[in-house]
């Protein structure tokens, strides 16, 4: 786990140079054990090292062949490359080191980009640079676990693991209009987005070439979400995805540095740790405790710890230890408005002085239907099809005649699901309408806002809804809030996180289950409470899903009152437009404290702060 940088074109040398040095500096806490740059005439490799495998100097990058004419920068772990190193070993490569960049050097030399992307299994974002060819590739994992940004700047390319380090080799030329709806709507930006002009992002499962001032970009790899399905049982499934998910865990637990795990109380952390006793590794577990808050889950941490024989250490945010919000805008590189990232920062620490490596349970929830909204759109998806016109014409009569509050609000929001696919659902979504409905925003925004949203690109069709949840979920919710929070959570104090539930094996084959098998009798998760009630007990197989809630809400009407209206009232955001500042202040002083205001509030004031923080950072 580390961050990479590079600077490849025409630019002067001097400058490519100077550029690398400013992403990798901006790269310190993702790396914190060694740094190093390599270059050739046209290309500038940099990279920050956090040392997990072979913690000798052979492991030091950017890495080069042993001709010198490739070389590379790798950030992630390779599950699978002793497998691939025997592999290598048959054909007379000889190695240096005992890790897996290595492999991947190696591997490149003899299958090339495309074959070696297709075997390696593992999260990953690397670039090699092949000085013979004077080729650049980008590759990012199947999922999109590890982040890798790019901003092309005339016929050159600079990239690196974060915006804010590509920030600071290449000044930006402002803040992206689109980027900033997406993130006032949602508090997060998808892979679709940044928050910075002309800054893009590598898709999961992808690879760019870059060849001459020329970028060609392709998949190697896509999730199939709408089948086709095997036909299997449920208990067939359940034993299938017990294997495969102690063999994900097994291989998370490779490491030569010491391992941990998160343990929140909730299914997929506590089969993480159950996985983690059954294997025989003896690792400590590490919990977020939210005293007096309707969330926390600490005792059912405890009571689950106890019950396998796991140490378990609680991290409890309460009075005056409650986490400092600025640390979003030091962490993330964009704006990010996801509070549990809050109590992620504040165990990452904790863990940090304790361990290299850190075992969650993020992902289960994706695949194995653990949201509300997998049920709710399948059941109304499933009406839509067995009902066909009639019957969808029908819904929407229902639907516009219900009352949209009280107790058949979800009766009429389901019927617009069912009639009217994915755009009904993003059209009750409140997200920027609130802003509008309240005046709450600027001239900057409001006369901006004309641009065609994404809500112009989906289907409003009840019949695919669910298979077109999917595919919406994972390149948006999935990509730009889930994997983002415990990625930079972690890399900020300097840990590597692994989920086996990220595990793309185990994802193939779960996607090939039908979709009534994993919400067996309309129960999320279905598969892994089955699991979990067999290898654990049945209190802990119905627990409520609720993860590391952190009540930022609640504590922005109180805790954090002053300092948001502060910040607010004479802050980036109204110098610059985004908002009116005397209708924010207006509006939120109505909320009494203690209360929960709503999530747009939260959302301002994580931009007020990263925007503040990005000030500081650029001198501007």
């Amino acid at each position: 786990m580390c961050g990479i940088a590079g600077y490849v074109g025409e630019q002067a040398p001097d400058k490519r140079l100077a550029a690398v040095v400013r992403m990798t500096d901006a790269l310190e806490r993702r790396g914190p054990d060694d740094e190093g740059i390599e270059h050739w005439p046209k290309a500038v490799l940099g990279h920050r090292r956090l040392s997990i495998f072979d913690l000798s100097a052979s492991g030091h990058q950017p890495m080069r062949s042993d001709a010198g004419d490739v070389g590379i920068v790798f950030n992630g772990a390779i599950y699978n490359f002793k497998q691939l190193r025997s592999e290598l070993q048959t054909k007379d490569h000889k190695f240096r080191s005992e890790t897996d960049t290595e492999v991947l050097v190696k591997g490149y030399l003899e299958w090339g980009i495309d074959k070696l992307a297709e075997k390696i299994d593992g999260m990953f974002a690397f670039a090699i640079w092949d000085d013979r060819s004077e080729r650049l590739f980008l590759v990012r994992d199947r999922l999109g676990v590890k982040p890798l940004v790019f901003r092309t700047h005339g016929s050159s390319i600079a990239f690196a693991s974060t915006v804010r380090a590509v920030s600071s080799g290449l000044r930006p030329s402002g803040l992206s209009t689109e980027g900033l709806l997406e993130f006032l709507e949602f508090g997060f930006l998808s892979d679709d987005k940044a928050i910075y002009s002309g800054f893009e992002k590598l898709r999961a499962g992808e690879i760019l070439e870059w060849s001459e001032g020329i970028i060609k970009r392709r998949q190697y790899w896509t999730p199939q979400l709408r089948g086709p399905y095997e036909r299997i049982s449920f208990p067939e499934a359940c034993k299938e995805t017990e294997r495969l998910f102690l063999q994900a865990v097994e291989k998370r637990l490779q490491a030569d540095v010491p391992v941990a795990a998160l343990l929140s109380g909730g299914i997929d952390s506590s089969l993480v740790c159950w996985a983690i006793a059954e294997l025989g590794a003896e690792i400590s577990a590490y919990t977020v405790g939210t005293p007096e808050d309707a969330h926390d889950e600490s005792a059912a941490a405890r009571e689950t710890a106890s019950r396998l024989g796991i140490n378990l250490t609680v991290l409890s945010l309460a009075g005056d230890r409650l986490p400092q919000v600025e640390q979003l805008a030091q962490a993330f590189s964009e704006p990010f408005a996801c509070s549990s990232a809050l109590g992620m920062l504040s165990i990452s620490k904790l863990v940090a002085s304790n361990a290299k490596v850190l075992l969650t349970g993020d992902g289960g929830d994706d695949v194995f239907f653990g949201y509300p909204e997998h049920r709710h759109f399948y059941l109304a998806s499933r009406i839509s099809q067995l009902t066909g016109n009639p019957g969808v014409r029908s819904l929407k009569f229902l639907a516009d005649r219900l009352p949209n509050s009280g107790a058949l609000k979800r009766l009429r929001s389901f019927c617009y699901y069912a009639s009217g696919g994915l755009k009904a659902v993003n059209k009750i979504r409140d997200g920027l309408p609130f802003y509008h409905r309240n005046r709450l925003l600027g001239p900057y925004i409001t006369e901006s806002h004309r641009i065609p949203h994404r809500n112009t690109l989906l289907s409003n069709s009840g019949y695919d809804l669910f298979d077109e949840f999917l595919a919406y979920d994972l390149r948006t919710r999935f990509v730009g809030e889930y994997l983002p929070k415990v990625d930079g959570a972690t890399m900020f104090h300097g840990l590597e996180a692994r989920s086996p539930f990220l595990d793309s094996g185990l994802w193939e084959y779960v996607t090939r289950i039908p979709p009534n098998i994993r919400l067996r009798r309309g129960t999320l998760k279905a598969i892994l409470r089955e699991i979990a009630r067999n290898r654990i007990g049945p209190k802990v197989a119905a627990r409520r899903k609720q993860g590391f809630m952190v009540p930022a809400q609640r504590w922005l009407t109180q805790e954090w009152r002053g300092d948001f209206i502060d910040s607010v009232f004479d802050g980036h955001l109204a110098a610059a437009g985004i908002i009116d500042a005397k209708a924010v202040r207006r509006q939120f002083e109505s909320y009494k404290p203690g209360s929960a205001a709503p999530r747009q509030f939260w959302y301002l004031y994580v931009l007020e702060l990263w925007m503040r923080h990005e000030a500081k950072r650029t001198n501007i």
